[in-house]
């Protein structure tokens, strides 16, 4: 319970305007994309470095937990209130700090959009390639506490390989500063990538200096249907095996091609049992003949369908089906428990198929899209929350996934984390000494254990 002389210091060091404790404000702050809820004591919404220092201070010697938020877009409950305590969003620090145009680097607060700072270095020529389906509202300090991913993980790789240096305030107060503006940096343990996917936990990014690259001279995009999951699975891996390596290389399932149709009325044909959606970039005049030796590797395969883009207006609508899956699959039930499994690229069709299994035994509705090109698959299933006897069969349904996955070489979690939601499996991937180890860290760094508490550990 955090007292009325504890709010006036907080006040006193944000201000009265930022500081949140009216019921109506609260809510708003108690919930992510899960849809779960926890109500917060109190929302600060800090504007330096320094507040958060001295905010930190507070609750650490009051021992009043922290929750740091960036956009609330996660799908593992990272962010969510667990145990009271206050909210500390980072909304308010959302500025573009220094473009390096020479050195390739730039450097930003933790509550800049995405998107805003793809296209302020778009429009330099640059590129920062990490591409999280939210990346119209999700904020660079979130992604860097999940190591966001997205479809360009393919051939650009995710969040942790574009962060060169972080500064970040301790859940004792300290003030850290890890990495280097330059390329190459050995200089101890390396403690970005220890913070790096840490989810809030460990402390918090006040700054970041991430790497930019060229930006691509072209870009193009091809749609291509199978009858079967597995031709669409072996297009993936004989593309690949051509040393052509796409931007994005997307997939959908049956169902979820059917709800598309349903939903949009795009024309796909009826058959389809598979979808891909590839893109490429790269020098101009090298984006077509690649374009066009993909499209002779899909041809091998009989396609029902296929199509390349011949302008940038085409290339948007051949994008309309994959945008759209997920409000088209909404439709099939009020509530969807979504895992974010991924697997070796060559194990797509096998985990397909368990995950069949899993929803015909368990008569779950299980919807499939993702990352073909690295083998994370969306594993959505269709549910309705107030149905407890349905819930248990999805909960009993997601540990089955886990372990299938796990049991061909998978991980439980490519880019959503663990947070609230997957924390009960966390052992299962990790081990015990891996837990333990991953335990130690925490309490040697949050020894009061205040900064997001109640998440990846149980």
């Amino acid at each position: 319970m955090i007292t009325p002389k504890i709010l006036k210091e907080i006040e006193s060091i944000v201000g009265k305007d930022d500081l949140l404790t009216e019921k109506e404000d609260r809510i708003c702050y108690s919930y992510d994309a899960t849809n779960l809820k926890f109500l917060p004591e109190a929302i600060i919404f800090p504007q330096n470095t320094e507040e958060i220092s001295r905010i930190l201070k507070i609750a650490n010697r009051e021992k009043i937990p922290v929750f740091p938020r960036g956009a609330g877009s996660g799908f593992s409950g990272g962010s969510l209130p667990v145990n009271g305590g206050v909210v500390l969003a980072t909304s308010k620090m959302d500025r573009i700090l220094e473009l390096d145009e020479e050195n390739l680097t730039v450097d930003v607060e933790p509550g800049v959009v995405t998107e805003k700072l793809q296209k302020f270095v778009e429009a330099k020529g640059l590129f920062y390639p990490p591409d999280p389906a939210s990346l119209k509202f999700s904020t660079i300090g979130g992604n860097i506490a999940e190591c966001s991913g997205g479809p360009r993980a393919l051939k650009y790789g995710v969040t942790r390989d574009y962060v060169l240096g972080l500064e970040i305030v301790l859940p004792t107060g300290e003030i850290m500063s890890t990495g280097a503006k330059t390329a190459k940096s050995v200089v101890g343990y390396d403690l970005t990538r220890l913070m790096v996917g840490s989810e809030g936990t460990l402390g918090i990014i006040t700054k970041a200096t991430l790497r930019l690259i060229p930006l691509p001279e072209e870009k193009n995009t091809l749609l291509v249907l199978f009858k079967k999951i597995e031709a669409a699975a072996l297009a993936v891996t004989n593309i690949i095996k051509s040393r052509v390596i796409p931007s994005t290389l997307e997939f959908m399932d049956s169902l979820s091609i059917k709800c598309v149709e349903d939903y949009l009325g795009l024309g796909l044909p009826e058959e389809a049992g598979a979808l891909l959606l590839i893109e490429i970039d790269g020098f101009r005049g090298s984006v077509e003949i690649q374009g066009n030796k993909i499209a002779e590797i899909c041809k091998t395969l009989n396609p029902v369908y296929i199509k390349i883009a011949v302008d940038l207006k085409e290339q948007e609508n051949l994008w309309q089906a994959r945008r759209t899956v997920s409000p088209a699959i909404a439709k099939l039930s009020p509530t969807k428990v979504n895992e974010d499994i991924t697997v070796p690229r060559n194990k797509i069709p096998e985990m397909l198929e368990r995950i069949q299994k899993i929803a015909d035994d368990f008569k779950l509705k299980i919807v499939c899209f993702g990352h073909a090109g690295d083998g994370n698959i969306h594993v959505n299933i269709m549910t309705d929350r107030g149905n407890k006897e349905e819930m248990e069969c999805v909960e009993e349904a997601v540990k089955r996934l886990f372990f299938e996955t796990l049991e061909i070489g998978g991980t439980i979690s490519g880019e959503h984390g663990i947070g609230l939601t997957k924390a009960p499996y966390l052992k299962m991937e990790i081990g015990d000494i891996g837990y333990e180890t991953m335990k130690k860290i925490k309490n040697l760094i949050d020894p009061n254990n205040i900064l997001n508490p109640g998440k990846m550990f149980l």
